[in-house]
């Protein structure tokens, strides 16, 4: 009688114990559920709103739904409802965007297993697909974004004639492909000393012209059989050649990192020939060709206002970027690549030092915002606020150029990702 009585206690018990988990798990999914919806619903206040669209806003409001800016205006022309979670600050921005980067594929200290940035087996390698390298959880990526970069244009850096692809990424997600804004945006080349301290061959810049050129002819002729060729004569995929056919078929930019007036003009005339969409990057000499870059029409994507002034960039200027705004050339900054650590440069102070040295306030910004969106062409979702576009926001306490102030909340893609001033 007692076991009966105890087996029936015990069966009781674990239908009892299994309703509780079932009340618990419900309990928490309508905890998660309402607590999503909470933090997916924000109403951001700032004292002054740069929208980079427009004239600044002063006491203004920005409300951010599924991951999108839902409203952008003054606080008393915008109802916020109750439900919204409210955060707020001095001066908010766009989310930063570094226009040219190697994050992700270069890590944060001199270890060299996560230094992929160059690969110097080759020194024309347009094939090396950045996405392959990229590692979102690199430290050097919550480095940035802490200070405000919410967008990178990372991948193959300078030092090869053609080191590979680059990409654009958000500097949150949970997966790559939630990271991914574009996962080829460019093809990296390099002209200069640089590539001779890292190939044997070539030895000097006529030969590493020479060479490009060759594999440009190449990449042309091989489209041209891909084209008329009956298809059991089509040559064998080339996937070195097909990149490069994608570059002079003007599906993706060259972006060339070109510091001496001699390689910019190199540049030029290679553009010329092959007709292939142009950006210069680096571009130290810049201020010395603004009639010829005006008549070829590109953009640049300027070196670090405080870069170290040696080798190919003996002669660089810190008011180079005032110079190409006042000529309306279409320029972005960036922070490049350095061998020390942090290994990076942050494109906030590199436009605070523009500022000092020419550019207005929001011609400064702008570099590191819309002008580079435009630049990298995904000025439809990044770059501004503006209704429909990414909720990629930095709140800061003060001037976001003086340098006692900090950023203070980051959100990217409607997601607050950091909380915390410094």
């Amino acid at each position: 009688m007692k076991k009966n009585h105890l087996k029936m206690l015990s069966q009781n018990l674990q239908v009892s114990f299994r309703r509780n988990e079932v009340t618990i798990l419900y309990l928490v999914l309508i905890f998660l559920f309402f607590s999503f919806s909470i933090n997916a619903q924000i109403a951001v206040y700032g004292d002054t709103i740069y929208t980079m669209a427009g004239e600044k806003i002063i006491n203004g409001v920005i409300l951010i739904k599924d991951e999108k800016i839902e409203k952008v205006g003054l606080q008393n022309a915008i109802t916020v409802p109750e439900n919204y979670k409210k955060v707020k600050g001095k001066v908010v921005t766009p989310g930063l965007i570094d226009a040219h980067s190697v994050v992700g594929l270069s890590g944060i200290y001199n270890y060299a297993h996560d230094q992929d940035q160059l690969e110097k087996s080759d020194a024309i390698q347009p094939e090396l697909r950045a996405f392959d390298a990229y590692n979102m959880s690199e430290k050097l990526v919550e480095f940035v974004r802490d200070l405000g970069v919410t967008t990178l244009h990372t991948g193959h850096g300078p030092g090869a004639l053609a080191s590979g692809q680059t990409m654009i990424v958000k500097t949150y997600g949970e997966t790559l492909s939630d990271v991914i804004v574009d996962s080829v945006a460019t093809v990296s080349f390099t002209l200069g000393s640089n590539v001779s301290r890292n190939y044997k061959k070539p030895g000097t810049r006529s030969k590493g012209v020479a060479m490009l050129r060759e594999e440009f002819l190449k990449a042309r002729d091989y489209l041209d059989k891909i084209k008329n060729a009956k298809e059991d004569k089509k040559p064998s995929r080339d996937i070195k050649l097909e990149t490069l056919g994608k570059v002079l078929s003007r599906e993706i930019p060259a972006m060339f990192t070109v510091q001496r007036a001699t390689e910019i003009m190199t540049a030029l005339r290679l553009q010329q020939e092959f007709g292939f969409k142009l950006i210069l990057d680096g571009a130290a000499e810049s201020y010395l060709l603004i009639s010829e870059i005006k008549e070829a029409n590109v953009s640049v994507i300027l070196h670090p206002t405080m870069v170290r002034n040696y080798g190919d960039t003996k002669n660089v200027s810190l008011e180079t970027a005032a110079v190409l705004n006042k000529e309306g050339i279409t320029f972005a900054l960036q922070s490049g690549y350095e061998g020390y650590v942090p290994k990076t440069r942050i494109v906030l102070f590199e436009a605070a030092v523009a500022n000092a040295n020419g550019l207005s306030f929001e011609d400064a910004l702008a570099t590191i915002t819309i002008d580079a969106a435009k630049i990298l062409g995904i000025e439809n979702r990044v770059g501004s606020i503006e209704e429909g576009k990414d909720a990629d926001l930095v709140l800061f306490d003060g001037n976001p150029f003086e340098y006692t102030s900090h950023v203070c909340t980051v959100i990217i893609n409607g997601a607050i990702v950091k909380e915390e001033c410094f």
